[in-house]
């Protein structure tokens, strides 16, 4: 099997074996890094370890990583305060211009972090630009593509690192691209070229450490039965990819002639080079959520959000079911003003991640809730 198969294939059949000795976690972690066309993968099962893992496997204290300012929540928090009360400092970056990136650079300067579909702003990641940045420095890119599995490959593009949250898609992961070559600056990576005392003088290649030090001591190890459960999600991931695209695209154009609506938030309605970038990145759909900016602000938000009947008020994304999110009183609510500024919340913004359910009943849903917001924002008028 080779990594030019496609990744619908890929998904369905990479890892396969008749071993019976062979752990549903091998085989998961088998079938992403072949799907990804990476050198190695580990699972893990909650959302932030995979990107806590990472970082920890490259950086320590008083070392940094410059990220991009337009992350979800949880890599916010994880980033903004967790890794910085350990010691491990983060620099924001408006990733709209790829040299902001090496302007933040310093000697201590461990790796490169962003989302490839940014949540909830849906701008897309230049990840190659970045990425070129970063290998003449000696500075890997991590890429979260939590919200992108299928339609983007990472590595395919010079991302070293790919990370999937879990309660998304599919479950926690790092993955290896096995295209970076971590002894070729051994100054910008010490921790991955000397040795580990406690380890009898190891050197550790980047996928073993993360999994024999951090996953072994921290111990966010993943279940046999969780991997199982992953593995048949994954199974029929690319059918729910293109329903999840092709429901998104019917509720952006429904949304983008709604009187009600004053601002559609999706991939394909880009300009510039936001739109060059999601046409570069991302193969066979924009993805499945999609954000909107109520006319009558935050309370033409909150009445909207509340009338929704299938729609249900969750804040994950990728779920079979339709969901719908206020980011700035719920994922974001712990920002300034100006932080949610930079990473593309507003107080009226609403986050859709569309289902799969019939396009029908989405459309009708909205419908009725567009109605409900209307009629209060005209009665407060």
């Amino acid at each position: 099997m080779t990594n030019s198969q496609n990744p619908e294939t890929l998904a369905l059949h990479a890892g396969n074996t008749n071993e019976p000795e062979t752990s549903a976690i091998d085989v998961l972690e088998q079938r992403i890094a072949a799907l990804e066309g990476g050198a190695g993968a580990q699972a893990v099962p909650t959302g932030q370890a995979p990107t806590a893992l990472a970082i920890q496997n490259v950086a320590q204290v008083g070392d940094n990583i410059v990220s991009a300012t337009d992350l979800h929540g949880g890599p916010w928090n994880l980033t903004a305060s967790t890794l910085q009360q350990q010691g491990i400092k983060v620099r924001f970056v408006d990733p709209a211009d790829p040299e902001n990136f090496r302007r933040a650079t310093d000697a201590r300067t461990r790796a490169y972090h962003g989302e490839t579909l940014a949540n909830p702003n849906l701008s897309v990641f230049p990840i190659a630009e970045v990425a070129d940045i970063g290998r003449g420095l000696g500075i890997p890119l991590f890429i979260d593509n939590t919200a992108a599995p299928i339609l983007c490959r990472p590595f395919d593009h010079g991302a070293a690192v790919i990370v999937y949250a879990a309660s998304k898609f599919i479950g926690g992961l790092i993955v290896d691209g096995g295209n970076f070559d971590w002894r070729a600056h051994p100054e910008r990576q010490p921790l991955l070229n000397q040795t580990e005392a406690s380890r009898q003088g190891a050197v550790w290649a980047a996928t073993i450490k993360a999994r024999v030090t951090r996953l072994r001591e921290l111990g966010p190890a993943v279940s046999p039965d969780h991997a199982l459960q992953t593995i048949q999600g994954l199974e029929i991931l690319p059918l729910r990819i293109r329903e999840h695209c092709r429901n998104a695209e019917a509720v952006t154009d429904y949304l983008n002639r709604h009187d009600g609506v004053a601002r559609v938030i999706y991939p394909s309605l880009r300009g510039g080079e936001d739109r060059v970038r999601a046409d570069r990145y991302l193969h066979g759909g924009y993805g499945g959520c999609v954000g909107l900016e109520m006319k009558g602000g935050l309370a033409a938000g909150r009445e909207f959000i509340n009338a929704l009947a299938l729609f249900q008020q969750a804040a994950n994304t990728g779920d079979g079911r339709s969901l719908a999110i206020h980011p700035a009183a719920t994922t974001h609510s712990q920002l300034s003003a100006a932080e949610k500024l930079a990473a593309g919340v507003g107080e009226g913004y609403i986050r859709l991640s569309v289902g799969i359910e019939h396009i029908d009943d989405i459309i009708a849903d909205l419908a009725q809730a567009l109605d409900r917001a209307a009629a209060a924002a005209k009665a407060a008028a």
